[in-house]
């Protein structure tokens, strides 16, 4: 196992672990990562005890349909926004039996990156049901797969950071 994959091993369980001691349940909703996220939980043998549903929602019309991100969101900010990644939250809450949600969007490269939002921008968001959204924006490097990885991982320590605190 590379140590990208012990981290995120590691840190499922850890989320596994404070989500299951909160009552806390979790959905993710996830663009760059592909379902990284929703993967790295279900690796965690009882993660069917905390773990809700999943939302891969790559292109912008899925971000619509299955999550109800606005067109003008989407059309004023961006795919890769800290406005997208709010509404990817409140629409996982909305959408799924979860009290705590995730959601990732980013440009994982090689291509598709700006000068705005140059490969490596990534904005995730964490929400529990009833309060606001957290977001946060990274800017990571490496090549597509690092990306990917680094989300998951920030993803993950979100989680916890929001449940223990």
């Amino acid at each position: 196992m590379d140590s990208w994959s012990q981290q995120m091993d590691t840190l499922a369980h850890r989320v596994g672990q404070a989500l299951e001691a909160s009552g806390a349940i979790l959905a993710t909703a996830e663009s760059c990562t592909g379902g990284g996220v929703a993967t790295a939980i279900t690796e965690v043998a009882g993660s069917s005890n905390w773990f809700d549903a999943g939302f891969v929602t790559y292109s912008n019309a899925a971000k619509q349909r299955m999550l109800g991100v606005s067109e003008q969101t989407l059309a004023h900010a961006g795919a890769v926004s800290e406005a997208v990644v709010m509404e990817m939250t409140a629409g996982a809450l909305e959408r799924s039996g979860a009290t705590v949600a995730v959601a990732v969007s980013g440009v994982a490269g090689p291509g598709g990156g700006s000068a705005e939002k140059p490969v490596g921008t990534v904005w995730v968001a964490w929400q529990q049901r009833g309060h606001p959204a957290l977001a946060r924006r990274f800017q990571f490097s490496g090549g597509r797969r690092s990306v990917r990885e680094q989300t998951v991982v920030a993803a993950l320590e979100g989680i916890l950071a929001l449940i223990c605190r």
